[in-house]
């Protein structure tokens, strides 16, 4: 298996980069931080992971090994192909999908295009016995008790009409150290 390539990137569109590696152009469909990575450097270096189907070989391209290891346990999630498991590594950073795995947010991977109802649920129920050991996450304390006004506060927007990237867009404008009702007043406010 081709688990990172190091070389130069000769040409790029919104979802892939072709990386030359010796001569060898090695076409890389990719995230866009593993795409930002590539601008302005004269050679850089990728973590990749090599899908093989029946009829293709398919190079997905990762900016780290947090990408690269979360896009692989998503594989693993009943229904989830490499696309979509690229989409979602795309949508958020690792540890905080990671987080919203632990703490069964399946609301957080419906904001990602493509990911429906059914499909988050899915990702939420399979990894998190996977995932909760490799998170450490605060049993009690401040960082929690946050973390769940912010739920709150998304939930009530989202009953108040906004979608639930809305109410994150809008939330995250916010002091996360509010209250959910004042985070609520906040957010509407700057509409």
């Amino acid at each position: 298996m081709i688990a990172r390539l190091r070389g130069r990137a000769v040409a790029s569109t919104a979802d892939a980069i072709v990386l030359d590696v010796g001569g060898v152009g090695y076409r890389l469909h990719a995230t866009p931080r593993a795409i930002q990575k590539t601008d302005g450097r004269s050679e850089v270096e990728l973590e990749t992971h090599l899908h093989v189907r029946e009829d293709a070989l398919q190079l997905y391209g990762f900016a780290d090994a947090g990408e690269r290891e979360l896009f692989e346990l998503l594989l693993a999630v009943n229904g989830v192909g490499p696309k979509v498991a690229l989409a979602i590594v795309s949508g958020y950073g690792p540890s905080e999908l990671r987080r919203a795995i632990v703490r069964e947010d399946a609301a957080l991977f419906e904001t990602i295009p493509g990911i429906g109802r059914k499909t988050a649920q899915r990702v939420v129920l399979e990894l998190k016995e996977k995932i909760a050991p490799l998170v450490a996450l605060p049993a009690e304390g401040p960082a929690t008790a946050a973390d769940g006004e912010h739920t709150v506060a998304r939930d009530a927007l989202v009953e108040l009409g906004l979608t639930v990237a809305e109410a994150e867009k809008r939330l995250a404008d916010t002091d996360p150290e509010l209250p959910a009702a004042e985070r609520v007043r906040q957010a509407l406010r700057a509409a």
